[in-house]
């Protein structure tokens, strides 16, 4: 790679960052409304997904559980991507696909929130467990890429980046993933958020 091809590359995330949240801005914010809403009612958001949607959950619940912009009381979110005994137990005795499901399953309660993280959209695991978040009357949505696969029509809100590589696209999620952390913060802790800026 030379400077040049570098540049391009670059350009070509920001213009894409651009363009989807030109586009799906208000989308954006109706899901993060959804979880503010979950939050305040004492609710639990949880997040999955595979590769580096794993890490774009564990991230955004880290950012929740923790803080983001600015210390705050604790928010209630669990990455299903991080408990290494359950994820081969259930992989190794049933099927990989059941890794977040079962999950769901004993996690899961009307009211939360599920953050379903598929580039492809077409992730057999996640698509399972949103099957389980139906059941137990979970909220969704989904964070997918290019036409949004599957997974476009399992949740009831999706954000698509409409792309086909999936560096673009996890570049487009972990920005997504910020301002969702901004947006319960906002939305929950008005006064620190201001007097944090």
């Amino acid at each position: 790679m030379n400077a040049d091809e570098l540049r391009t590359l670059v350009a070509e995330s920001v213009a894409l960052k651009q363009d989807f949240f030109t586009n799906s801005g208000a989308k954006v914010l109706e899901a993060g409304r959804l979880m503010v809403d979950s939050l305040r009612a004492g609710n639990k958001i949880l997040a999955f997904g595979n590769g580096g949607s794993a890490a774009d959950a564990q991230h955004f619940a880290a950012e929740l559980v923790n803080r983001f912009g600015f210390d705050r009381p604790a928010l209630a979110a669990i990455a299903l991507t991080t408990d290494s005994s359950i994820l081969t137990s259930v992989a190794n005795d049933s099927d990989f696909r059941m890794v977040f499901r079962r999950q769901v399953e004993a996690l899961g309660s009307e009211g939360d929130v599920a953050l379903a993280i598929s580039t492809s959209g077409n992730s057999p695991n996640v698509l399972e467990a949103l099957t389980a978040c139906r059941e137990k009357k979970v909220r969704t949505i989904g964070l997918a890429g290019r036409d949004g696969g599957a997974l476009a029509d399992q949740v009831e809100l999706c954000l698509t980046v409409p792309h086909r590589e999936t560096p673009r696209i996890q570049e487009v999620h972990s920005m997504i993933v910020h301002m969702l952390c901004q947006i319960i913060e906002d939305e929950l802790f008005p006064k620190a958020s201001r007097a944090a800026k």
